[in-house]
């Protein structure tokens, strides 16, 4: 399957799983923020790990969603005022601008439950040793070890973190902050994708290895390129408020290493990638087209 023919799929299931029900509001702000427009990554990475893997498309597709309404869940969080306080995403109003900060509050809530409920619903394929095992890699990246703590983490060093001019240790310091926030806030996100693919593909120990170190490299990569994007991109191509990390204070990889610097970092990081799936010879035109066209936006 090309790139396309993922996203189609998956935007047809997301809109089959999320049915409008009473009462009407709280689904239709899930299914707004699960629905706009996007590249759809995450669960395509899940479902390719599972192709690449000797496994069925058709088995991953509930988890791949699953982790999509997950996703929204972090972006409908993280745009409201007490979190990043912003206004647009993909180009569209935020929930909260058009539901209000209440309803959108408890859209991600409902979406954070609602997603694994989507993978005990619709995976009829998935014994019962499997279905587990990825319900468990759902609530340890998506909970206060994964993707939350990546967040409170950002909240807290907001404006405290000091930059590349003072001394060497603290720019360590803020080395180590830094990567831990985008391994959890970003990464995570990829490392459920890819190892849930993995696991329902059958793969074996070694593999999921391989697969969580390709996709904690990737999230790494994909964060630092938004960075690069934040600095040097516009509304329109970006479809969020760009410019906010600067005025707010908080470290990046470009306030850190500076813009060439990052670029060559993230360069480095994709050959690494490349790298693990020459050496596994994990065979896909998928991840090698999404890390040629990150490479384009960002000008490498």
């Amino acid at each position: 399957m090309q790139m396309n023919d993922y996203i189609e799929l998956v935007n047809e299931k997301l809109d089959e799983y999320i049915q409008i029900e009473y009462p009407e509001n709280i689904f239709k702000s899930m299914k707004y923020t699960v629905m706009l427009p996007g590249k759809r990554l995450r669960p395509v990475m899940c479902l390719e790990t599972c192709r690449m893997l000797g496994g069925e498309i058709e088995d991953a597709i509930p988890t791949a969603c699953a982790i999509e309404m997950l996703h929204a869940q972090t972006l409908i969080h993280d745009d409201l005022p007490c979190m990043d306080n912003d206004d647009f995403r993909r180009g569209k109003p935020s929930n909260h601008k058009v539901f209000g900060e209440a309803i959108a509050v408890l859209s991600g809530d409902a979406l954070l439950t609602y997603a694994p409920s989507v993978i005990t619903k619709y995976s009829k394929n998935l014994p019962p040793s499997v279905l587990i095992r990825v319900l468990n890699e759902y609530f340890q990246f998506a909970g206060v070890r994964g993707v939350i703590a990546g967040q409170v983490v950002d909240i807290e060093s907001e404006g405290k973190l000091c930059h590349s001019e003072i001394d060497s240790e603290s720019v360590n310091a803020n080395k180590k902050v830094l990567e831990y926030i985008h391994t959890h806030k970003t990464s995570d996100l990829f490392q459920l994708a890819m190892r849930t693919g993995a696991i329902i593909a059958g793969a074996d120990d070694e593999k999921i290895a391989s697969v969580t170190e390709f996709a904690k490299i990737f999230g790494l990569a994909f964060q630092i390129a938004d960075d690069i994007l934040d600095e040097v991109s516009t509304f329109e191509q970006m479809g969020k408020t760009l410019g906010k990390d600067k005025e707010e204070g908080k470290l990046t990889y470009v306030s850190l290493y500076g813009l060439d610097e990052a670029k060559c970092k993230l360069s480095c990081l994709f050959e690494k990638c490349c790298d693990i799936m020459k050496k596994q010879n994990m065979e896909s035109e998928i991840f090698p087209n999404m890390i040629k066209k990150i490479n384009e936006r960002v000008g490498i």
